[in-house]
């Protein structure tokens, strides 16, 4: 078991009390995405457009209950994932802030373009993209279509498509990964500012996480300056692939919260509405909270893992996989305490339902997270018991 220390738990109160707004604006922001602007005041967005800024930018940050939070642990995030998701994963999404592209550029930017990536979050609510998936092959890197080309002695540009960005049409800056020459070294990450010519994004009707603004992304010659390529001062094996990988390890644990968040909140949805439980339906939602708790412990394993070995992530796949199967199975099993015709008369627990489904295409499906998994099982890295 492990156990949240004081500061931790500081974290999980405030957010908990950060959700409970979330809650009153979830059904308005799954309808109309727009809603986001008109919440930036809401603690829990404020904190998120914060997030993952090192403290060398941010060094007098507001403290909360005495201590300081900038995200930059696996398990720091876990824990405000999972509380702010149980309140609405949707806004969670929306939030502006350095999201995925704030972990690539800790990675991988040296200290010019950590001064204008972190400068431009706290200058005004940003927001970000991040850009690796293509219509087609999805997140394969190896076959990569988008090209940067050189323009001119000192210039660049981009060619291609992307599909499934969070945000990418109401972002103003992202990271976006292309191919600069072949082979398994040829993959390079840049930063992108979307006022850029030829650069255009659309949204993408959606099911469910209808507030994180899935879009699809154009780059028709988007011209990027030399000095925003991620990675210029280290060696190529430490940038491209190897970059994703590092990243996707230290964010899987908080993608998996947020399933543990989605799931958590149909449960306790099931508790508000429904004050009396027959004995079989409570036995059967005092097993659902044992399973939740168990799963909890499962993300909270992974994290404390990626936040000593980065390098690790297969326990961390195997949590979001875990995470994601459990938010579909605990909402769809929240429609049977409620009877015939619930998605319709229990419109916030039809957006669970859907906001559930939407987590298993967060950061790999759940194949991809068995296959990652089971590399690790071979190679000893994960306990077979």
């Amino acid at each position: 078991m492990i156990e949240l220390d004081d500061r931790l738990r500081t974290a999980r109160a405030h957010a908990r009390d950060w959700a409970l707004g979330l809650r009153a604006t979830a059904l308005e922001l799954d309808g109309d995405p727009d809603t986001v602007y008109r919440c930036l005041d809401n603690p829990a967005v404020r904190h998120l457009s914060t997030m993952l800024i090192p403290e060398p930018w941010l060094p007098d940050r507001t403290l909360i209950g005495g201590y300081r939070f900038d995200g930059m642990t696996a398990m720091e995030r876990v824990v405000f994932a999972e509380e702010i998701a149980a309140g609405d994963a949707g806004m969670m999404l929306a939030a502006p802030g350095a999201s995925l592209s704030g972990v690539l550029v800790d990675l991988l930017a040296d200290r010019a373009q950590k001064d204008w990536f972190y400068g431009r979050l706290l200058a005004a609510p940003t927001w970000t993209f991040f850009a690796l998936t293509e219509p087609g092959h999805g997140s394969d890197a190896g076959a990569m279509q988008t090209a940067l080309e050189p323009d001119g002695e000192d210039g660049l540009l981009l060619r291609g498509a992307k599909r499934y960005i969070g945000n990418g049409a109401r972002a103003q800056i992202g990271v976006v990964f292309a191919r600069d020459r072949p082979g398994p070294l040829g993959a390079t990450a840049v930063l992108v500012e979307t006022s850029a010519p030829g650069f255009k994004a659309e949204p993408i009707p959606t099911i469910g996480l209808r507030g994180a603004q899935i879009s699809a992304l154009t780059l028709d010659g988007v011209p990027v300056p030399a000095d925003r390529v991620l990675g210029r001062h280290l060696s190529p094996t430490r940038r491209g692939v190897w970059s994703g990988v590092q990243m996707f390890n230290r964010l899987r644990p908080g993608v998996a919260a947020i399933a543990l968040g989605i799931a958590r909140a149909a449960h306790e949805y099931v508790a508000d509405q429904r004050r009396s439980l027959t004995k079989a339906e409570r036995q059967r939602w005092e097993r659902t909270g044992r399973r939740i708790e168990g799963v909890r412990q499962l993300i909270r394993q992974a994290a404390a893992v990626v936040d000593a070995q980065p390098s690790n992530g297969h326990l961390a796949s195997a949590a979001k996989a875990r995470a994601a199967r459990l938010a579909e199975e605990v909402t769809l099993e929240a429609l049977g305490y409620f009877g015939p015709g619930a998605r319709l008369t229990q419109p916030m627990l039809d957006k669970l339902i859907r906001d559930a489904r939407g987590v298993e295409y967060m950061e790999g499906t759940g194949n991809i997270q068995r296959l990652n998994t089971f590399q690790g099982l071979l190679q000893g890295k994960l306990d077979r018991a």
